[in-house]
C-alpha cells in the first residue's frame, strides 16, 4: 500500500466543472449541485484498502448529509486497464453492496482528477453554495489498522459548519491513501 497524501488545493478554489457517466449510465454534472447547500466530491474507488476501511462511514454519511441538502457525489478516475476491479460495472457492484445513495461517477480520461488535483484515494474536497473550496482533507483519524474508531469528524465538522453558515476550520490535515491509478502519460506534476 503506497501511502500518498492529499495535494491541498488552495481553499477558495472554485469547484472545477465536470460531466461524468454513473454507474447506470446517466451523465451527472456539477451544475446538477447548483441548489444545493453544499458540495462534497469524494475520489474514491473500489480496490483501495483506505477506502474499503471506511466505505460504511461513507455510506452513512452519504445517506445523512444528502437528507440535508449537500450534494455528494464520489468519482472513480483509476485505470481500468492496470486495476479492472475499479471499472464501472465493478463501481456498479460496489454501489450496491455498500449501500452508497450519492451517485459514483467514472472519470474514464481522468480530466476530472486532474482538475481537482486528486491525488488519492479517499481525497475529499467541499465546496460552499458558491462553490467554493472550504474544506480538503482527511475524513478523520482513522487508517487502517490504526486502531482509531471511523466516525468522519473532521469531514462532518466541516460540512456542518458550511451548513450552520458557519467558517470551516482552516486548520485542516491532508487525507492519506492510495494513489490515483493514472494512466501512462496522465501523471500529474502537482
Amino acid at each position: 500500500m503506497a501511502l500518498t497524501p492529499s495535494t491541498m488545493l488552495p481553499l477558495g478554489s472554485k469547484a472545477p466543472d465536470f460531466r461524468l457517466p454513473d454507474t447506470a449510465g446517466t451523465t451527472v454534472a456539477l451544475a446538477d449541485t447548483r441548489d444545493a447547500k453544499a458540495t462534497l466530491i469524494i475520489f474514491m474507488c473500489n480496490h483501495c484498502p483506505y477506502v474499503k476501511h471506511v466505505r460504511q462511514e461513507l455510506a452513512d454519511l452519504g445517506r445523512e448529509y444528502q437528507a440535508k441538502g449537500v450534494a455528494v457525489i464520489g468519482i472513480s478516475a483509476n485505470d481500468v486497464v492496470s486495476h479492472p476491479d475499479d471499472g464501472p460495472e465493478m463501481m456498479a457492484r460496489e454501489k450496491e453492496e455498500a449501500g452508497y445513495t450519492f451517485p459514483y461517477l467514472y472519470d474514464e480520461s481522468q480530466a476530472v482528477a486532474l482538475a481537482y488535483q486528486a491525488a488519492c484515494t479517499p481525497d475529499f474536497f467541499v465546496f460552499d453554495r458558491d462553490q467554493s473550496l472550504v474544506y480538503r482533507g482527511q475524513l478523520d483519524e482513522s487508517r487502517p489498522g490504526n486502531g482509531v474508531p471511523v466516525t468522519g469528524k473532521d469531514l462532518r465538522a466541516a460540512l456542518d459548519a458550511v451548513l450552520a453558515g458557519q467558517p470551516v476550520a482552516q486548520a485542516q490535515k491532508p487525507s492519506l491513501g492510495c494513489n490515483i491509478k493514472w494512466k501512462p502519460g496522465n501523471e500529474p506534476s502537482y
